[in-house]
């Protein structure tokens, strides 16, 4: 029976009436145990027509050893495993203001919210995924007044009258999960959830993350204000000496023209400036979701925001520590899970029903002894032929299944790359910053000569200009440099999975074993 569309579609619903009164119980015992058994032994006969060949998934899942992540027993010398963020990391920065931020972001941002009613969702379908394994009981009453056709089934006097009809009933059914529907469905579910509160980790993340970010963004727009302001006041008193000298007969209009036009730059700088500072401002109070507060938030030092320590050197257990790359992988035990649902369609679903209860025509008698009734037996449906529907499912469940291991192969690729590069711009910013103070030094010795030389006449004006204009390069230069550390520091906590845990619901099967093992063992 190899033909694809032959696929088991019966129902076989053995539920045994009471025996008359006056006929004897052990021949119908009897008969109905040999019709339990052959019924039984039909379904399993049955079920060797189930063909699932050459549906199978295609995709491998990858490890870190493929993308080059060390090992703890391979480590290299600056590989810092001890190193770990702290779930609430933006206080390490040590700014008070900043924290409040953030926990006032986290408490009333509504795509948490959101998030956490898609996690009790998910929780909902996994309970309800558990309760299908155990046994059902229902309650039932029935009340009817019916009229019985004269030229029916149903003699006189009962045909051709109209009667009451009640029925009182306890409905008992177990569904016995011999082939692991109900197991792979509930690992679906758990893995559904799983990702659900991987997910919500990722989003918490990523909100603390551009709260931080605004933060120190404000911090550096302010600090270049404050240079900015510097520059403008530095050009005025430059301006008031080069007016002296011009009326002292030792400068020409030429050098205050100069002089004075270099104060509408620095204004126009200061305006822009301000922009920036105002529009951050408002991002800062959309993301804390008190658009009320932005023109009360003061920009905090930079100087003041405590740098964190960091590894150097891409972690070993980097994939663990990512919501994002968890939350894939949790899909990929969800698509499993969902790929074992579809091959237990194609077999037998063997339950066990049982009922008792009141049956009468006349309320007046479904009190009486006689009208009681039970029923117990097993029920078995199996599908025969189908058309290839269980098939068609089956390749659609795997497809999923393939789609959610790339899926999880690109969060590890992008993982890897997101955590290099902020590594690589950590280490480059240090080497930068170390450059940088060596040329600002430079530069402010050479303003302070070339400014020397112009008042005791021994230079013109356009080396002071030439020299004040690198000194003022530079200092916006290190205020860059500065927040572009900070700005760094928060991309590298978030690479390296911000402080995310393991989620609370674990998985019942092969989360634990090697990355290839699920996709393997479905084949």
């Amino acid at each position: 029976m190899n033909n694809h569309n032959l696929v088991p579609s019966a129902s076989v619903a053995v539920v045994p009436a009471p025996s008359a009164p006056d006929s004897p119980d052990a021949p119908g015992r009897a008969g109905g145990a040999w019709l339990y058994l052959g019924t039984l032994v039909l379904a399993l006969g049955l079920t060797a027509c189930a063909n699932m060949s050459g549906i199978a998934p295609q995709a491998q899942l990858r490890d870190g050893g493929s993308l080059g992540l060390p090992s703890a027993a391979t480590g290299t010398p600056d590989f810092f495993a001890d190193i770990a963020v702290p779930e609430q990391w933006w206080r390490s920065f040590g700014d008070s203001r900043l924290d409040g931020l953030v926990d006032q972001a986290i408490a009333g941002s509504p795509s948490l919210k959101a998030a956490e009613a898609r996690i009790a969702r998910a929780e909902a379908a996994t309970e309800t995924v558990r309760a299908a394994d155990g046994p059902q009981l229902n309650g039932s009453l029935d009340a009817t007044r019916q009229r019985f056709s004269a030229r029916g089934i149903y003699p006189a006097p009962l045909g051709g009258s109209t009667r009451n009809i009640g029925t009182a009933r306890l409905t008992g059914s177990w569904e016995i999960d011999f082939f692991g529907k109900n197991r792979a469905a509930l690992e679906a579910a758990v893995g559904a959830s799983n990702a659900a509160q991987a997910d919500a980790q990722a989003a918490r993340l990523l909100l603390a993350s551009n709260v931080t970010r605004g933060w120190f963004q404000l911090a550096r727009l302010q600090a270049q204000l404050e240079v900015a302001e510097r520059t403008l006041a530095q050009r005025q008193e430059t301006l008031t000496l080069v007016r002296d000298r011009v009326t002292a007969g030792l400068d020409t209009r030429l050098e205050q023209r100069q002089s004075e036009g270099g104060l509408p730059e620095a204004r126009q700088q200061i305006e822009a400036l301000q922009e920036q500072i105002a529009l951050t401002r408002n991002a800062i109070a959309a993301l804390v979701g008190q658009p009320q507060i932005a023109d009360t938030l003061q920009a905090p030092s930079i100087a003041a925001i405590r740098p964190v320590t960091l590894p150097d050197a891409l972690p070993a257990d980097l994939l663990g520590r990512r919501a994002d790359v968890a939350a894939a992988r949790w899909r990929v035990e969800a698509a499993a899970g969902e790929v074992g649902v579809a091959k237990t369609q194609f077999y037998p679903n063997v339950s066990l029903t049982a009922f008792v209860g009141l049956n009468a025509i006349g309320f007046d008698r479904l009190v009486n002894g006689n009208s009681g009734e039970w029923g117990v037996g097993p029920a078995i449906r199996l599908p025969i032929f189908d058309s290839g529907r269980l098939r068609a499912n089956l390749r659609s469940r795997t497809a999923d299944l393939d789609a959610a291991v790339e899926s999880y192969n690109s969060s590890l690729i992008d993982a890897v790359h997101d955590c290099a590069d902020q590594i690589a711009s950590a280490r480059a910013i240090v080497r930068q910053q170390q450059e940088q103070r060596d040329a600002q030094a430079a530069a402010e010795s050479a303003y302070e000569i070339a400014l020397q030389r112009y008042r005791a006449g021994l230079g013109t004006y356009l080396n002071v200009l030439t020299a004040e204009n690198a000194v003022l390069a530079q200092r916006r230069l290190a205020v860059e440099l500065a927040g572009r550390r900070l700005e760094n520091q928060v991309a590298l906590i978030r690479a390296l999975g911000g402080g995310f845990g393991t989620p609370a619901v674990q998985p019942t099967t092969s989360a634990t074993l090697p990355p290839a093992t699920t996709t393997a063992a479905l084949r």
